[in-house]
Order: C-alpha cells, then sequence, then structure tokens
C-alpha cells in the first residue's frame, strides 16, 4: 500500500452544501498526492452522509480515498475530529472546516512547503474571503485583559483594545512562526500527533485549536503561518445556525476551561462574569440585535 501524503478530516454539521462544494474543490486539488479524507457528520439529519456516499465515494480511486462517518449524536468540534485523527495515517494531518474551498494548488504546495520546513510541527496558511480579501486569522495567545474585553463587550466601543491578541499588525504576504492559527484550516505533522496525541474533548467548540497550538509550544513544536499556499474561507457559513446565547455559551464555557488549564489562577475572573455575559447575549438575542 502506498504512503498516504494527507489525511483530511472535516466535521460537518448541517453543512451538506458546503460539503459538496469542498469536495468538488478537492477533486481539482489533488494533484499526485495520496489522500485519505474523513467527513464526520455530527447528527445535522441534512443528509450530508449520503450525499457523499452517493456523489463522491465512486469518484475514488488508490490515490484518494474517502470515508464518510455518521455520528448519532453531536460530539463538537474536538471529538468529532479525533474521530477522524484516530484513523488517520497520513504523513500529515489537515483538518479543514466544511466552508473552506480549495484552489487547484493548495494541498500540494502545503504539502511541499512542509516537507522543505521540518521546523513546523503546526502550519496554517493564507485564507482568502470568495473575493479575494485576506481573512486574518493568526492570534497571539489569549490573555486576561483581552478576553475579558471580548466577554464584556468592550471592542463594540473600543475596537483597539484586542489589535495586540488580534495580531492586526501581521503581515499575510510572510512566512513566519506565530502563536496559534485557525482552526479551518489546521495542518499537523504526524510526529507532533504522536507526541501531543489528539485535540483536548473537553472544549466542544472554540479554544480546542488554540489549546492545541499552546500545547505545541510547551513542548517544543513550533506553529507556523505561511503563505505558500491560499484557501478560500467562508467563515462560520454553517456555524451561522447557531443562535447568538448558544454561541455566548460555548464560547465562554471553552474560555474558561482554557484559562483553567494554562492560566488557573485567573479562571475564577470569567467563571463569575459568565452569568453576564450570558444574560447580555440573551437580551440582545431577544431585541434581535
Amino acid at each position: 500500500m502506498s504512503e498516504v501524503d494527507i489525511s483530511i478530516v472535516t466535521v460537518g454539521f448541517k453543512s451538506c452544501e458546503y460539503v459538496r462544494e469542498l469536495l468538488n474543490s478537492l477533486f481539482t486539488a489533488r494533484g499526485n498526492l495520496s489522500i485519505e479524507y474523513f467527513i464526520l457528520d455530527n447528527a445535522s439529519g441534512d443528509g450530508l452522509i449520503e450525499m457523499v456516499e452517493k456523489e463522491f465515494v465512486p469518484r475514488v480511486d488508490e490515490r484518494l480515498k474517502i470515508f464518510a462517518l455518521q455520528n448519532l449524536e453531536n460530539f463538537g468540534f474536538a471529538k468529532a475530529n479525533n474521530m477522524g485523527i484516530a484513523r488517520a495515517r497520513g504523513r500529515y494531518i489537515l483538518l479543514l472546516n466544511p466552508d473552506m474551498r480549495l484552489f487547484p494548488d493548495t494541498l500540494t504546495n502545503m504539502v511541499t512547503w512542509m516537507d522543505t520546513n521540518a521546523q513546523a510541527g503546526i502550519a496554517g496558511c493564507k485564507l482568502i474571503t470568495q473575493t479575494g480579501a485576506v481573512q486574518p486569522h493568526v492570534r497571539r495567545f489569549p490573555g486576561v485583559v483581552d478576553q475579558l474585553a471580548i466577554m464584556l463587550k468592550i471592542p463594540h466601543v473600543w475596537p483597539g483594545v484586542l489589535n495586540s491578541y488580534l495580531a492586526t499588525d501581521f503581515d499575510y504576504d510572510s512566512t513566519v512562526r506565530v502563536d496559534s492559527i485557525r482552526g479551518s484550516f489546521f495542518m499537523i505533522r504526524r510526529s507532533v500527533i504522536e507526541k501531543l496525541g489528539e485535540l483536548d474533548e473537553r472544549f466542544f467548540i472554540w479554544f480546542e485549536e488554540v489549546d492545541y497550538c499552546k500545547q505545541a509550544a510547551a513542548n517544543n513544536f513550533e506553529v507556523w503561518f505561511t503563505n505558500a499556499a491560499t484557501c478560500i474561507d467562508h467563515v462560520g457559513r454553517s456555524f451561522s445556525l447557531v443562535g447568538g446565547l448558544q454561541k455566548q455559551k460555548y464560547f465562554t464555557d471553552s474560555m474558561i476551561k482554557y484559562f483553567a488549564k494554562w492560566h488557573p489562577k485567573s479562571a475564577w475572573i470569567f467563571r463569575a462574569l459568565r452569568p453576564f455575559a450570558l444574560a447580555g447575549a440573551w437580551a440582545a438575542e431577544k431585541m434581535h440585535i
């Protein structure tokens, strides 16, 4: 059996049409790579798995395999991705959101870059919108001040408070080591998986990729951004189906877990403010703000 160059894992939730577009782009982006692709559906009930099995599984060959897996409940982002990671045999594992679109050279360029940059344990590429605008996604590691600002909605009146955390000065035409990258296009070297294991399943959604980058840094693995490859990111299209209050719950609960893990002396602050953050989200949802 030939070596698998890249294992791709996509977790879907009510994202059938997005995955169809993504897989269509895959067939033009496969190049000469050996690829295995794991599609996991988190109990969407939208026919995603049936669509994949009918339209795309029949098109596979020896160098491109697609596996469609149906979950009977919504396990969240980290746990569902781990189901794919556990089955992956590739030299690289790519976590790829359902609302992404590949260019014909995206995967080839990314694998080539990883092959020639052994210092990179985790890497992300340039993400752009459908109109070609750069989608900022490099972040510095979360700190107490910037996450409190987010929780208290301070950026609505003072956007500059997040400039450092959001790395607004970052040059997306560069290739450089960074703190963390967005989990929508998240390539992991197999040696990192073998050392760190899978994603922390305490995170249902949000902060799981930041936590993994933090784990990597703590174990002397480097996280890199490279402009050697480009991918279209339709940010949050599938997650837009989730209401504002539920999003706030997911975000706040994951934030608390992150600080409890990495900055335990500060976690109490976020626990204390959680009811106020949720009350604000509830009020905004009721008033359709």
